[in-house]
């Protein structure tokens, strides 16, 4: 995360520096309003590039599985309804968890905690593994004394977030395989197989069919050019990680996620229940209207829906209502928008929008069930193409050579 100088001023004016590692400029002047210090000036440090920085860059980086997450928000929300300190139990469970970094983190979180700061002031310095949804509800439970309450909530959200996961990733699987089966023919049949059939083609002395010079070609270039294949897509996909980093590049490519074809609608029910699901747990938890949009636009997972979701806090700052803003987004279905303008007239918002959350996610059970039937017949058209080109490619000169000798 970026490093950033600051200098603030307590309600004496004396003026204290420092720097902080943070997310965004916003995150270190909430810490120091917690702090209950006025920022004066707070400025991104420039890293001095280090051998170090530049090799953890290409290192894994440590992180906190969900079921881990889940696991210590359930032993949290026993402890804390059981009356221990939050203290102990932060320690308690930085000794018996088996993640390493869950455990670094926690060692950490107990010790500013032992400085006489919030549980939620503590997890905004580990940012990189809690989202802001997660000390969001933290620091509302503390504030409303249900901190209990605060971390069974959170127990439900990410077992959702994982149970997602887990479905889209094994309704991938079997493509992936079938890919990945595809991809390594291709290499076999082009450097063993054509190659042995090609010392027969020689000896005919004729001319070849158009599928069998495509196939020889094709081999060859495999063969004698193997390394420009190779480079190719090594900087084709170095170039495209790349720009998949920057800003513009990962916009784009959100974009482009919800149309593709078969799992564009898919991606984005999964992005609309997040939302509704995080708005409604905020927003029932008493979190302000405008922090409530800008923490569920984090959760969405897609820059595109939440750079325009970002934008409703425009209208709602000029006193456009809530439904008038979402309509005006075009990120939302006429069942979301007719729910937001139910649920504001009734005042059961978030009861409404927890509702459509839980119908997108049985839509997107459903989908996910269908995904594989889905992607098979264009596996199987592809591979077909491939197999028919393969065999007129080899059998036609084949049989020209039966027809000559007989």
């Amino acid at each position: 995360m970026p490093l950033y100088s600051y200098k603030a001023r307590d309600k004496r004016g004396q003026l204290h520096k420092g720097e902080q590692e943070a997310s965004h400029k916003s995150s270190v002047a909430a810490r120091l309003l917690d702090d209950r210090l006025t920022p004066v000036s707070i400025e991104e440090i420039e890293p001095s590039i280090k051998l170090e920085d530049l090799l953890k860059q290409y290192l894994p980086k440590k992180t906190i599985p969900l079921d881990d997450l889940v696991l210590f928000c359930r032993q949290m929300h026993a402890l804390t309804k059981s009356g221990i300190p939050i203290m102990r139990a932060v320690f308690g469970l930085a000794e018996t968890t088996n993640n390493e970094a869950l455990s670094e983190v926690l060692q950490d979180i107990g010790s500013v905690l032992s400085r006489g700061k919030t549980l939620s002031q503590a997890l905004h310095q580990h940012e990189n593994f809690f989202s802001p949804i997660f000390i969001s509800m933290v620091h509302v439970g503390e504030s409303t004394g249900n901190l209990d309450q605060a971390f069974y909530q959170l127990v439900h959200y990410l077992e959702m977030m994982r149970d997602t996961k887990k479905k889209v990733s094994s309704a991938l699987r079997y493509p992936t395989m079938v890919i990945a089966s595809i991809l390594i023919a291709l290499v076999v049949v082009n450097v063993v197989v054509i190659p042995s059939f090609a010392k027969v083609f020689d000896k005919f002395g004729s001319d070849l069919p158009l599928a069998t010079q495509m196939l020889l070609a094709t081999s060859h270039f495999f063969i004698e050019y193997w390394w420009v294949l190779i480079g190719f897509i090594v900087s084709a996909l170095f170039g495209m990680s790349r720009y998949l980093k920057t800003e513009r590049g990962a916009l784009n490519w959100d974009r482009i996620k919800l149309k593709l074809p078969i799992v564009g609608g898919l991606l984005n029910r999964i992005c609309l229940s997040r939302f509704t699901r995080t708005f409604s747990m905020l927003f029932a938890s008493g979190v302000p209207i405008l922090q409530s949009i800008d923490i569920s636009a984090e959760s969405i997972g897609n820059l595109h829906i939440e750079k325009n979701v970002r934008e409703m806090r425009i209208g709602i700052e000029r006193g456009d209502s809530l439904s008038r803003t979402a309509n005006s987004s075009g990120m939302f279905t006429p069942l979301i928008l007719q729910m937001i303008a139910v649920g504001e007239e009734s005042g059961a918002l978030d009861a409404l929008l927890l509702d459509v959350s839980e119908f997108y996610d049985e839509e997107t059970d459903f989908q996910v069930q269908r995904l594989s039937g889905a992607i098979e017949p264009i596996m199987l058209l592809f591979m077909g193409a491939m197999i028919l080109v393969l065999a007129l490619g080899i059998f036609l000169p084949l049989w020209d050579l039966s027809a000559n000798a007989r």
